[in-house]
């Protein structure tokens, strides 16, 4: 791995290793629009006719290829080097995300197939390798009018337009290498217990099954706060490990622990693993949520999670970090992941950072009711929760955005019951916005622009509200989170675009919609969050706070002062 390498980082925050090979870079490619590459025997294909750089989808201007028309597959071949020493145990060949479905081959032998466009996954490719030079080839599936798979935001049409946007395909994160031991560690497991000073984890082992200890050592800015040691058999261990220093994760302060695990068999280390956690709870109260005990209100604000240059994929590590920055400087502390499952350095920044975080899954493009999609949507939405469950400033669970009036609703309760069984740490709502079927909260939609008609329903809520605006959740006296409002359409600079409503006839319109409808949902003792539509433009749609370039539109105070008033929600003693 070089300085030009692009996203150099480590991809895997939360279980880190030092040795490992990044794969990025300019990986050979070629467009099957028949899906036939198999016929033609691409796997053992000596060349492919273009090039790519990995690890940026072949329709965005930094892969170099910049093909926004549908593809039904897509092939990459790279040569890569395997030194001995990555032979000495087992060897893996890990990908952090591949839009859709994957298949993979090394020295013209399948090691492997994946589905699903968002989630991580890894093959063992010890016995399809030698020390030297070797070739991976891969293809990728991809056929987002299916509505069979989550797609997203990605436009099912030929072109954008209104809320969808350029479509991915095939690899989208971070291709690597990974030397492990013949027993590793393949999973951690975190539960924090602040009311009790403890850290509770489980920790999940692959390969042979070997007797031997766990030692997880946690350290806080440097300075040890804990350790404990378990005896495991080689395929599972869980320990409780008491925290000397407690310092809460909270927005204001997000303190984070580091956590070393080593495993030894024999007395001798075999396998070690970087960590971190951070000492938060997460409750649920009289339809509300409470942070560490206390009411936070969550100034949340929509994240789409693309990008002009890379679609999908941030052009650098400092640009993720930094759209959590500019959200901040405007006074949300939070937002929802929207129909899109960004990728873990992402959520890394945000724990870092204090910044709140609502996970969601790309849902659309799903026909939702067709009971054949609960197998390919769950399969995903678990490894989603598998992946992300660590990070504390993860603080609830949307799989499903704006679902149909014709949904199976067995499939949206059986994707909650399941996440609740797999989380009952965080609250979840089955579905955002419109038709819920099984929820902890019940949240509502609604694009209304005019403030005092906004006001007239979220003003205080008595009862059942009736819809408004671009609304349509049968909405109950228990709604306490409007979790998409806004939307405002400003792009004075041009006159095509897409919104919501009526533009504003100038930047004083802007912020008396802005304040009036925000204020209302501060006051309202029901609330205890909102959503803003949204942090930036996304292509056509000009309704965010900045640009699609992330150039702001307007002062960063002014929305700041909105924002930081004091919540109705905020002053329960």
């Amino acid at each position: 791995m070089t300085d030009s390498t692009p996203r150099p980082e480590y991809p895997r925050p939360q279980l880190r290793r030092d040795s490992w090979h990044n794969l990025n870079g300019e990986w050979e490619f070629e467009i099957d629009h028949g899906a036939s590459g198999r016929a033609r025997d691409l796997p053992d294909a000596e060349s492919l006719g273009e090039t790519i750089t990995v690890p940026f989808p072949p329709e965005s201007e930094l892969s170099g290829v910049e093909h926004t028309d549908f593809m039904d597959a897509v092939w990459y071949r790279r040569e890569f080097d395997v030194p001995q020493r990555f032979l000495d145990g087992r060897l893996h060949l890990r990908f952090g995300a591949v839009d859709y479905e994957s298949e993979v081959w090394v020295n013209g032998t399948s090691v492997g197939t994946h589905r699903g466009g968002y989630t991580p996954f890894a093959f063992d490719v010890t016995d399809a390798v030698e020390p030297g030079t070797n070739v991976v080839t891969i293809c990728a599936e991809d056929d987002v009018r299916s509505t069979l798979q989550p797609a997203g935001k990605q436009s099912q049409e030929y072109d954008s337009h209104g809320p969808k946007y350029t479509r991915v395909t095939g690899i989208w994160q971070t291709v690597w290498l990974e030397p492990v031991p013949e027993t590793y560690v393949e999973n951690l497991r975190f539960q924090p217990d602040p009311e009790n000073d403890t850290l509770h984890a489980e920790v999940e082992l692959s390969g042979a099954a070997q007797r031997g200890t766990l030692t997880a050592t946690a350290t806080f800015d440097d300075d040890p706060v804990g350790e404990t040691t378990v005896v495991t058999d080689g395929t599972y261990a869980a320990f409780t490990l008491p925290i000397d220093e407690t310092h809460l994760w909270t927005p204001e302060n997000p303190n984070l622990y580091d956590l070393a695990v080593e495993l030894a068999v024999g007395g001798e280390p075999i396998d070690t693993v970087e960590s971190y956690f951070g000492l938060r709870s997460v409750t649920l109260g009289d339809n509300c949520v409470y942070l560490n005990g206390k009411p936070v209100f969550q100034r949340l604000v929509l994240d789409q999670g693309y990008y002009p240059d890379g679609v999908y994929t941030a052009p650098s590590d400092a640009a993720l970090r930094e759209d959590i920055e500019r959200s901040l400087e405007l006074g949300f502390n939070g937002a929802r992941l929207h129909e899109k499952v960004f990728e873990p350095r992402y959520l890394y920044h945000a724990d870092r950072l204090g910044y709140l975080v609502w996970d969601e899954h790309a849902n659309w493009g799903m026909d939702h009711g067709r009971t054949e999609t609960l197998g390919p949507f769950l399969q995903e939405w678990l490894e989603v929760i598998q992946r992300d469950y660590n990070h504390p400033a993860l603080v609830g669970w949307t799989p499903f955005n704006e679902t149909q009036s014709h949904q199976d609703d067995d499939l949206i309760r059986t994707v909650y019951r399941t996440t609740k069984r797999l989380d009952p740490t965080r609250p979840v709502i089955d579905t955002s916005g419109w038709y819920h079927v099984e929820t902890d909260l019940v949240d509502a939609h609604d694009y209304e622009q005019d403030p005092d008609t906004f006001h007239e329903t979220y003003g205080k809520i008595q009862g059942p509200v009736e819809p408004t605006g671009h609304s349509h959740t049968e909405w109950s006296e228990e709604l306490s989170y409007v979790s998409e409002y806004g939307g405002i359409w400003w792009n004075p600079e041009a006159e095509d675009g897409w919104g919501y409503g009526d533009r504003p006839e100038d930047e004083a319109e802007f912020f008396a919609r802005y304040r009036g409808m925000t204020e209302t949902l501060l006051e309202n003792e029901a609330m205890w969050a909102f959503c803003y539509t949204q942090l930036y433009d996304v292509e056509q749609e000009t309704n965010g706070l900045y640009t699609y370039d992330r150039e702001p539109k307007f002062d960063p105070e002014r929305l700041r002062e909105i924002n930081e008033q004091v919540a109705a929600f905020e002053r329960e003693s």
